[in-house]
């Protein structure tokens, strides 16, 4: 007789009641195996019949999600399912044969669920570049807005001076805010005149 392996995905919902199934259907509780990913804990089921070893995959589990055991259809399941809790955080809900958190004696909880100080930096790093880039943004955008708005309500054209009072009567009508942008892109693109005036051709 040969042997064969395959390997299926399962929702976390259906595990028990595909538990109960392959048990009366005759197959052999093998494992299951926890996998610590980027997205989240892989759990794999595995069962053998006639040669065939069929591996469910479950993917992307927080470390405190909840299972049901299987122990209720395959009692020695216990062993991994104590396991899984203890090393990586999962509880089995209905465990028959269950150690509470002390199958091992660890140094710090839920070990293998732990992210190395350089992955944890690396992380963070990352994560204050991309909410700068996003604020860099932010403010490039609103900058672009005011100077369009302030180009838009004096009528003026690149150079050219602003009209003092009939500005000033339009900012005043504007929210505080939006009067403050305005007036600061104003007092930009009258420097760079200015700046522009000066130069030496």
């Amino acid at each position: 007789m040969g042997f064969s392996s395959d390997f299926k995905t399962i929702q976390a919902s259906d595990v028990h009641a595909d538990a109960v199934k392959r048990k009366e259907d005759g197959w052999r509780y093998v494992q299951i195996l926890a996998v610590n990913k980027e997205e989240g804990i892989n759990l794999v089921y595995s069962y053998m019949l006639d040669g065939l070893l069929e591996n469910l995959v479950i993917s992307g589990l927080a470390s405190d999600h909840h299972m049901d055991s299987i122990t209720d259809v395959f009692l020695e399941a216990f062993v991994c399912e104590n396991e899984i809790h203890d090393l990586f955080g999962i509880a089995f809900d209905g465990l028959k044969i269950d150690f509470l958190g002390n199958f091992y004696r660890l140094s710090t909880e839920v070990p293998m669920t732990i992210i190395s100080p350089e992955k944890l930096a690396e992380r963070e790093k990352q994560r204050k570049l991309a909410e700068k880039k996003a604020k860099a943004e932010a403010a490039k955008a609103a900058k672009a807005e005011a100077g369009e708005e302030a180009a838009d309500i004096s009528g003026a054209k690149p150079g050219e001076p602003l009209i003092d009072e009939e500005m000033e009567a339009k900012l005043a009508a504007m929210p505080p805010e939006k009067a403050a942008k305005v007036r600061a892109a104003m007092e930009a693109k009258a420097k760079k005149a200015k700046g522009a005036d000066g130069e030496v051709g």
